[in-house]
């Protein structure tokens, strides 16, 4: 089996600053990072949650979910010490979403707080595997509001979960088996923001996989681009 993969990230049209972080790292490990708090800290926030994936990649001898879900929770520890140390970045925090490829064992694990995203398209169905820890998803999971409503929400920035909040954070962890065709995508919310589900179902799917993480900054860029934009996306075939 082989991965093809394609990245890209861009500051948007509002934001003076680009405070998402992503990496792309051996053995097959990838993380994007949407970092919050102002004054540019949260640059430095989702900068440590790549660090701390780097890391663990380097010195892995096994990588599982549980393998990431203590990256994520080590950079917890390291946001929290920092903002400590230095008042100028009280209050930073940032998204992680990572993803490790076992291609012997032809395995997806995964790691994830905030709301960045991982999405599967398999067999032409796009689904979102990660969950938002958003006040708005947890309406939605509640009943309260529709996905519709869901999506112009005013408080629809709102974390319940993030990597540098508090001391005590649980990061989502699971494992699921890869098919031949599967695309896989780790984004920011400055894409699915502005970018539909639909849309970013017929990029991600697209024969000609070269530059598609491009394509979709593109697409949200002429959709507004309001945000910090970053993507990450993965073609798993058969070599």
């Amino acid at each position: 089996y082989m991965i093809e993969v394609s990245s890209a990230s861009d500051i948007g049209h509002v934001r003076t600053s680009n405070e998402d972080s992503y990496g792309v790292f051996s053995p097959s490990v990838y993380v994007v990072a949407d970092g919050l708090g102002g004054h540019a800290a949260g640059e430095v926030a989702s900068r440590m949650v790549v660090a701390a994936v780097r890391d663990m990649a380097n010195a892995a001898e096994a990588i599982d979910a549980a393998t990431l879900q203590s990256a994520v929770l080590r950079a917890n520890q390291q946001v929290l010490e920092a903002s400590e140390e230095n008042p100028s970045y009280e209050g930073m925090g940032s998204t992680a979403t990572v993803l490790h490829i076992d291609e012997q064992a032809r395995t997806a694990h995964y790691a994830h707080v905030g709301d960045s995203r991982l999405y599967l398209l398999r067999h032409g169905v796009f689904r979102q595997v990660s969950r938002d820890h958003s006040y708005v998803e947890e309406l939605v999971s509640r009943g309260e509001l529709s996905e519709a409503e869901a999506q112009h929400h005013p408080r629809k920035n709102l974390l319940l979960r993030a990597v540098g909040i508090e001391e005590r954070l649980h990061v989502d962890g699971d494992s699921f088996s890869l098919e031949n065709g599967d695309r896989l995508l780790l984004a920011t919310d400055g894409l699915t923001n502005m970018v539909s589900d639909e849309d970013l179902s017929v990029l991600l799917g697209d024969n000609r996989f070269a530059g598609v993480a491009d394509r979709m900054v593109e697409r949200a860029l002429a959709e507004g681009g309001k945000d910090n934009i970053t993507a990450i996306a993965l073609a798993y075939e058969a070599s």
